[in-house]
């Protein structure tokens, strides 16, 4: 890392320099080691958008461990089944996240607290008295017990990101140390895909989750570039009109809902602020409307850029506003070092035009596994190339349409939802005889979650009681928007339901309003 001794990494509320992130990851490296955790091993963290996120990361990878991001909107069940499939043997957490699972921990890890800072508890409403009060050591308290860490770092080890199946169980994708090539390959895949080039003066807002693949390897990879980098601890359009011009950014990374909400503001305010210092614009993790991409484009300029891949196989595709004025749409081409074949079910090639399902790689780019899950990771291979679930097709020039997700999965705002998932906990309630769960179109989500639901006969349960009994068991943003109450299911001869049939016409009326 370069060092820093201007704060260059902020907050809404604090800043730190890059030097002073980075003795606090060596102290935390230190005492990781000291807890016996190396090579190989996991470091969960459960946190929001904050300084000791990364600390706590580079402190793991600095001992050749994993970092573990988990998804802080979880509930305790699905934190602890991250817990145990990650084998991890620390948690470092905010204090009021810990204060919803603490009585539900592994009673073999190592637990870190580090005290929720103030623009998070009031970002998100908390109790002051959750903020620090719990009987585990503290971060910065902790490290200060130890010596800087001087070893050499022998490998350069990406977090590992839980991301979810066909059956909606998380799945850990463990990536292999960047050496050789696949150092090459990623420096390749920052370049054309976030517009990270070595000596770059770097200037960006993370916008999104860190627990989340993409804002993840951006935040790290823009905080090691030695740029400046603020924290948004939530999505705010406003604010990141300001601090654009206050700071004079030059990169974002962003989620296509956010040029909604960019897009839904006021005139005025649009034009308010300088943003004149913007190079490269990109966004990637969920479909985005031409028409979405086109207003954007043409408030901000041709800086807009998009890419496409996965949590598995990093970015492989990639379009610029030029590419995505011209063919409406695309989601790219395939970048340098990459592949994109269209299969059908037999695993034959198809011609240009004809829509299949999407089996890629970055040639380069460091391999994964699945956590665990050796048999996994081969079914979603073919002749060295990755499927992550998704048909499209490409055209004559190689251009990549993405028509639909396989596994059904929704993308809501940018994040993935699984709803064999959630179809799974409502079945669990006596009062449910069958159920659907699917996306449905949402004008600023993209997607939301509608649920059609059949009863067991004489019994008596409205929307209420369903969302009442789901609460507790899953995080909020996985429960349905949309609930229907129907006398029966569609079904296919072998019984299962149909889902196609009532799905479809939702879509049917949103293509017939946009044409």
């Amino acid at each position: 890392m370069a060092e820093l001794l201007a704060p260059n990494i902020i907050t809404a509320k604090r800043s730190t320099s890059q030097q002073e992130l980075d003795n606090h990851a060596r102290l935390g490296a230190s005492g990781l080691a000291e807890q016996g955790i190396g090579e190989g091993d996991a470091v969960a963290l459960l946190m929001r958008n904050d300084f000791a996120f990364f600390e706590a990361a580079f402190a793991a990878n600095y001992v050749g461990a994993y970092a573990v991001p988990i998804n802080w909107h979880f509930q305790s069940s699905e934190i602890n089944y991250i817990l145990g499939d990650s084998e991890a043997k620390v948690l470092i957490a905010h204090s009021d996240l810990l204060q919803r699972i603490v009585d539900r921990l592994p009673p073999d890890i190592l637990v870190i607290q580090v005290p929720t800072p103030d623009e998070l508890v009031e970002s998100y409403q908390l109790d002051h008295n959750t903020a620090d009060c719990l009987d585990f050591p503290q971060w910065h308290e902790w490290i200060r017990q130890f010596s800087l860490w001087d070893k050499p770092q022998t490998v350069s080890r990406t977090n590992t990101i839980y991301t979810s199946g066909t059956t909606g169980k998380p799945k850990g994708v463990v990536r292999e140390p960047e050496v050789g090539a696949s150092a090459e390959g990623m420096q390749r895949f920052l370049r054309i895909c976030f517009g990270f080039s070595p000596g770059d003066s770097i200037r960006t807002v993370v916008t999104g989750p860190v627990y989340h693949s993409a804002p993840n390897g951006y935040a790290i990879n823009a905080i090691k570039s030695g740029g400046f980098v603020a924290l948004q601890e939530r999505f705010n359009a406003l604010q990141l009109l300001e601090w654009v011009e206050r700071f004079r950014i030059t990169h974002l990374h962003m989620v296509p809902t956010m040029f909604v909400r960019l897009l839904a503001l006021g005139e005025e305010d649009k034009r308010r602020y300088d943003l004149s210092s913007l190079e490269f614009v990109t966004h990637a993790a969920a479909p985005c409307s031409p028409v979405v991409k086109q207003a954007m484009i043409e408030w901000w300029g041709p800086i807009i850029h998009e890419y496409y891949g996965g949590t598995e196989t990093g970015g492989v595709t990639a379009c610029t506003s030029a590419e995505a004025l011209l063919r409406p749409g695309t989601v790219g081409r395939a970048i340098e070092s990459a592949e994109v074949r269209i299969l059908n079910d037999l695993k034959q090639a198809l011609p240009a035009g004809e829509v299949g399902e999407i089996f890629m790689r970055h040639h380069g780019y460091p391999d994964f596994t699945y956590k665990n899950r050796q048999q996994a990771r081969h079914e979603v291979e073919h002749e060295g190339l990755i499927s992550i679930g998704d048909l499209g097709y490409l055209d004559s020039e190689g251009y990549l349409f993405i028509c639909d997700r396989i596994r059904d999965m929704v993308i809501s705002g940018g994040v993935n939802i699984y709803p064999a998932e959630i179809e799974g906990e409502i079945l669990q309630l006596p009062e449910i005889k069958d159920c659907a769960v699917f996306g449905i179109p949402h004008p600023e989500y993209g997607e939301s979650l509608c649920a059609y639901i059949q009863l067991k006969p004489d019994t008596n349960f409205n929307e209420n009681q369903l969302l009442t009994a789901l609460e507790p068991r899953m995080a909020r943003y996985k429960l349905p928007k949309k609930i229907v109450f129907v006398d029966d299911l569609p079904r296919e001869d072998s019984g299962k339901i149909f889902k196609r049939k009532i799905r479809e016409p939702y879509w049917q009326e949103r293509e017939a309003v946009l044409e």
